[in-house]
């Protein structure tokens, strides 16, 4: 009975976790805090307002007006900045393109996500809000990524960040290197890696060519492609390329095709962009970087520095910073950017790359990044300096909601760890003990 108890109870824990949060509250105002709005100067006892999930007013507490009837909420002596804006997750149990080819443009990496999935509650407790979910990089072209919003939710569809046509906002995934070659139908080698894409990026325009000159006669359009769909969306610079390469050599292969076929891209990894910067900024094409302090992992990031994103800002290249998760665990992600200052990057192309810039890679920089007004209030709440190494996230809030507080014993669990902390298949055992050390 015990058993059938606490498995009712852990039911019932997840399900309260999933449940979508109630519409926006009313106005609050979070006062005495430094503010770290990303767009100007940090603020020191600023004031931040929010209503109806958006920010209303920053700034200094004498120059905001906080609304009558509005609660105010001291927070003297913690920072608040921008919810944090990872642009290359996978969280979810991602499960995208498969063994069958090296080109499969059309799989929706939204169709394999688990919404319940622990790696979400990790992320809020690292103060993540806005993610870009992408298939792996097996896979010359692996499909299309989504952008979510760390709202909670019992489907995937309750985290959709969608456009203005109401559709979900996403990516292209790509990659190039290693990972991608291997035994036939896959590339054997670079070359032909770059042919195949060109290859399919040839067929694609053919297939919008067709499409737009048979627009009034069915008996004459090609039949329906989802994969060349995929492309065209990209040839036609509505969904970003995020892709992912190490060597200078293979960035450079990306620059050639995205100058080829118009593309958008953004650059993923990056190894050795510190042996190409110059030209990664002539190109005008953003990076977000993976920062680790581990070297290792695979032969073509053997030339991993601390300094490639100080390298890539003084060249004048936008950068951003991203976890991979499970690379990099959701919670230590401002460690991340800490590690770029200790490698020469600034304080403040830090903290951009954190929010701002990568919200700019995201088509979403009109809405979120940074703290001003007119933006979805997304932000954290932080018990010290973003870089110290004694700083803890203490609240996450999405659109003005809370979803995360480290205050509370489970959301706590989820920050540090320990028997529990998203152990999800712990519902479906009905007949075991599973005390934390015991082996089960």
């Amino acid at each position: 009975m015990a058993r059938v108890f606490c498995t009712l109870v852990v039911w019932g824990m997840l399900f309260a976790q999933s449940t979508p949060v109630p519409a926006p509250p009313g106005a609050f105002a979070l006062v005495g805090a430094r503010i770290i709005p990303i767009n100007g100067e940090e603020i020191e006892k600023g004031t931040l307002v929010v209503e109806g999930g958006r920010i209303t007013a920053v700034g200094k507490a004498d120059a905001v007006t906080v609304p009558a009837g509005a609660e105010r909420v001291d927070v003297t002596g913690k920072v608040i900045m921008p919810g944090l804006v990872d642009t290359h997750n996978h969280i979810g149990g991602i499960g995208g393109a498969d063994s069958s080819g090296p080109i499969q443009p059309d799989i929706r990496i939204y169709d394999s996500l688990n919404p319940l999935d622990g790696g979400f509650r990790r992320a809020v407790a690292g103060g993540l809000t806005t993610l870009n979910i992408m298939p792996g990089s097996g896979h010359l072209l692996s499909g299309q990524t989504v952008y979510v919003k760390l709202r909670g939710g019992r489907v995937i569809e309750d985290l959709f960040i969608r456009d203005a046509a109401g559709a979900p906002m996403g990516g292209m995934k790509m990659a190039n290197g290693t990972n991608s070659i291997r035994e036939p139908p896959f590339p054997g080698t670079r070359g032909k890696s770059a042919a195949l894409v060109r290859e399919q990026y040839v067929k694609a325009q053919e297939y919008r060519d067709k499409m737009k000159r048979n627009a009034d006669d069915a008996d004459k359009r090609p039949a329906r492609d989802l994969a060349m769909e995929g492309l065209v969306e990209v040839l036609d610079r509505k969904r970003m390329v995020h892709h992912h390469t190490h060597r200078a050599d293979d960035i450079m292969t990306v620059l050639r095709l995205s100058r080829e076929f118009g593309f958008r891209v953004v650059l993923h990894h990056v190894t050795e962009a510190w042996k190409v910067a110059d030209e990664i900024a002539r190109a005008g094409v953003p990076c977000s970087v993976i920062v680790v302090d581990s070297p290792g992992g695979k032969l073509e990031a053997k030339e991993i520095r601390f300094s490639t994103c100080a390298v890539l800002e003084k060249a004048g290249v936008k950068v951003a910073i991203h976890t991979d998760d499970w690379i990099n665990d959701s919670r230590l992600f401002l460690r991340c950017a800490a590690i770029a200052v200790r490698g020469g990057m600034t304080r403040a192309g830090a903290l951009r790359a954190l929010t701002q810039a990568g919200a700019e890679m995201l088509d979403l920089g009109d809405r979120i990044g940074s703290l001003e007004k007119g933006k979805e209030a997304d932000f954290v709440i932080l018990s010290g300096d973003p870089f110290s190494v004694y700083t803890k996230v203490l609240q996450t809030w999405v659109e003005g909601r809370k979803v995360f507080d480290r205050d509370l014993p489970d959301d706590r669990l989820h920050a540090v760890g320990g028997w529990g902390a998203g152990n999800d298949q712990v519902p479906y055992f009905c007949c075991f003990d599973g005390h934390a050390g015991d082996g089960q």
